[in-house]
């Protein structure tokens, strides 16, 4: 896994067929199957459109990427082309056929090339992370290598899966920014939450007066730990890398308690399978 990372789409599918073991063919439509682990949730109709109309002018022109499954092809990249050629009716797709690529090589080539174009939410993004970390046991660190970010960004990306449903859709929108979402997670009430996002929504407040509202509530923390261990201090900080979410390590004299916030049902699930994994 290790000798995968951090080397680009370029790496991942290679331009030399014979190494890759990759052959463009022409398959029929019928026989492909969408990646179950696709990032990408939603496909804008207006990109759609645009797409639609010029596989109807010039054809596909880069074929799609797929690997062998059991009822045909299963999509590694190009989703959106394979849509768009059902809903013009074609029979065939021009395709590089993988073989021999596993479920976590699949979901890594999908995840680099929806970011590379930029064709990922906030809120997708953060949830490819999440399939990684969960199901493919990836650290931070692997998973920030993969895509070219360091581990503070992936967790930060992780935690707006904390946030609650309506927001994360308003996220998925665009709506709201992820930094509109980062000041929503500085504060701990979801009541005040609630009336921040209001705010924003009314008011078309911008990133650094939505940061400035959420600290007028008083519940944007500036405690220090100047008092607390140093390796309890390291502690609390892998593990708030490693969930995603506020950790804090309580020390008393014989015993000590680790906090760890969950806001919603949903996120007490998602740090529940990481503990688990």
């Amino acid at each position: 896994m290790e000798k995968r990372l951090g080397k680009g789409l370029g790496a991942l599918i290679s331009e030399e067929p014979s190494k890759a073991k990759e052959k463009v063919e022409k398959i029929r439509l019928t026989e492909i199957v969408p990646n179950p682990f696709q990032p990408r949730k939603n496909f804008g109709s207006e990109k759609m459109e645009d797409l639609i109309n010029s596989i109807r002018e010039k054809g596909v022109i880069q074929p799609i990427l797929v690997r062998p499954v059991d009822t045909g092809y299963e999509i590694i990249a190009g989703e959106r082309r394979w849509r768009a050629a059902q809903q013009l009716e074609l029979e065939e797709i021009p395709a590089l056929v993988r073989k021999e690529t596993d479920d976590v090589s699949s979901l890594e080539i999908s995840i680099i090339e929806n970011i590379q174009r930029e064709e990922l939410n906030p809120i997708e993004e953060a949830s490819a992370y999440q399939e990684l970390v969960s199901k493919f046991a990836y650290t931070l660190d692997n998973v920030g290598r993969m895509v070219g970010k360091d581990k503070t960004t992936i967790s930060n990306s992780l935690r707006l899966l904390s946030l609650s449903k309506e927001i994360r859709i308003l996220i998925e929108e665009g709506r709201i920014s992820s930094g509109h979402a980062k000041a929503l997670l500085s504060v701990s009430s979801e009541r005040k939450r609630k009336a921040i996002l209001v705010a924003i929504l009314r008011k078309g407040l911008s990133v650094r007066e939505a940061e400035h509202l959420a600290k007028k509530t008083g519940q944007l923390k500036t405690k220090t730990s100047r008092a607390k261990d140093p390796e309890a201090l390291r502690i609390e900080e892998d593990l708030r890398h490693k969930l995603g979410t506020k950790v804090n390590i309580r020390q008393g004299k014989k015993r000590g308690q680790i906090e760890i916030q969950y806001y919603s049902n949903e996120d007490l699930q998602r740090i529940l399978g990481l503990i688990l994994s």
